[in-house]
């Protein structure tokens, strides 16, 4: 399971319902800063804060047994700037998490969700990757944002998917369910098995109905998956 902004809840209580379930935890998001930021890593003059977020985050995930840790950039598109400090920030997260052997990912998020997020395609993250340069800093590969901004998956996929540390679904463009919409995931998730990729896959939605549980029924046919 993923679980992306736990800090109102103590770690121990999360880890002892993770024992509990028999889950493990996925990963976390780093916290997204004062109201109306979407994180503070690509903001210039929030490298404090933003280290302290990222701190925060890979203690969490320490605490609970999570891999990854999702490092949020921020809202650079506000600020008319190009200089921003997100690649030391990541440089500086990767060498922390590195030593409790966790992972650091980024994820590229489109514009119609989330305007003025400081990236939006794969290629954007895959370019911050390599500028990075550490061995576990990793692509969250999102389906209902890459095809927003991108379409032709398939070939997104065969091209990065060495990159991919996680990956979600959901449908496009109701962000429901993955069972109606835009993308035929019985397609897709052979293809991402095609390539090579062996994580987990989340499924990261808003039900469409009065509950998770409602609509769970898209389960049953892709556990025959």
């Amino acid at each position: 399971m993923e679980c992306h902004f736990p800090y109102e809840y103590p770690a121990a209580d999360i880890d002892n319902a993770l024992k509990h379930s028999g889950l493990p935890m996925i990963g976390l998001n780093t916290a997204l800063g004062p109201e109306g930021a979407f994180g503070l890593a690509a903001i210039a003059g929030q490298e404090e804060q933003a280290r302290s977020l990222i701190d925060q985050a890979i203690q969490y995930a320490k605490d609970i047994n999570a891999k990854h840790i999702n490092v949020v950039a921020g809202l650079t598109g506000k600020l008319g700037s190009t200089v921003t400090p997100y690649i030391d920030n990541l440089q500086y997260a990767c060498e922390q998490a590195a030593v409790l052997n966790k992972t650091i990912m980024i994820e590229p998020l489109n514009p119609r969700a989330v305007p003025d997020y400081h990236f939006s395609t794969v290629e954007q993250a895959v370019d911050i990757i390599k500028q990075v340069g550490a061995s576990n800093m990793k692509l969250m590969f999102d389906f209902f944002h890459a095809q927003v901004v991108q379409g032709d998956l398939e070939t997104l996929i065969g091209r990065h998917v060495e990159h991919f540390a996680h990956v979600q679904i959901s449908a496009v463009h109701d962000r429901g369910e993955p069972d109606k919409g835009e993308i035929n995931y019985p397609y897709m998730l052979a293809v991402l098995e095609k390539y090579g990729y062996q994580g987990y896959i989340g499924a990261e939605y808003k039900p469409r109905g009065d509950s998770v549980e409602a609509g769970l029924s898209w389960l049953d046919q892709f556990r025959r998956l």
